[in-house]
């Protein structure tokens, strides 16, 4: 789904990049994130901030995935080195199957209607043993974020607890899941 205009404005700015360095990166390192040698995929990568984050923790490969043709030139404009695709991500079928060893969503599930296909299709393209780390908002928040900003999230059944129903579904087990003021983060493994 593409980014309403106030939140792509709200996306690029400065408070949003200074959460992600200081605060949700450190946190879903705590939680394990190591990406040294690893193959990763950035699901909703943006204007491509938090690929430059993840890059400076070392993995073997990078690809940033967005919807939005926006985003990507951006973030090809500002990190040329690295591999952004303007992608939807509920058809991964780009990606051999069953070869990353983590995938990234730093609260971007929420905004996709198929959320379900999404976790399909990563689930099937992590290694047994890989994670998925990802970030969302309680429904309750998406509600109050579109009262007061006019964001227009899709209308959809994502909640934290559909999420957590869904995901051991598909053999990702929550290992860790620690709960913020705006957001809730989660380490999964593949099984």
């Amino acid at each position: 789904m593409r980014l309403s205009n106030p939140e792509f404005r709200a996306m690029q700015s400065l408070p949003r990049r200074l959460g992600q360095r200081y605060f949700e990166l450190p946190l879903f390192r705590r939680m394990g994130l190591d990406l040294h040698g690893k193959d990763v995929l950035e699901i909703g990568c943006g204007s491509g901030y938090g690929a430059s984050l993840l890059n400076a923790l070392g993995p073997k490969s990078y690809v940033g995935l967005d919807v939005m043709e926006e985003q990507i030139a951006l973030a090809r404009k500002a990190y040329p080195q690295f591999d952004f695709r303007v992608q939807d991500a509920t058809d991964l079928r780009s990606f051999a199957g069953t070869n990353l060893d983590v995938v990234i969503i730093f609260g971007v599930l929420h905004h996709i209607p198929d959320w379900r296909k999404t976790i399909d299709e990563i689930a099937r393209v992590l290694k047994p043993g890989g994670s998925l780390f990802l970030e969302e908002p309680r429904g309750v928040d998406l509600k109050l974020f579109d009262f007061f900003f006019r964001w227009g999230h899709p209308d959809s059944d994502f909640g934290l607890r559909a999420l957590e129903e869904y995901l051991p579904t598909r053999g990702l087990t929550v290992r860790r899941r620690q709960w913020t003021p705006l957001l809730t983060m989660y380490h999964t493994q593949k099984t």
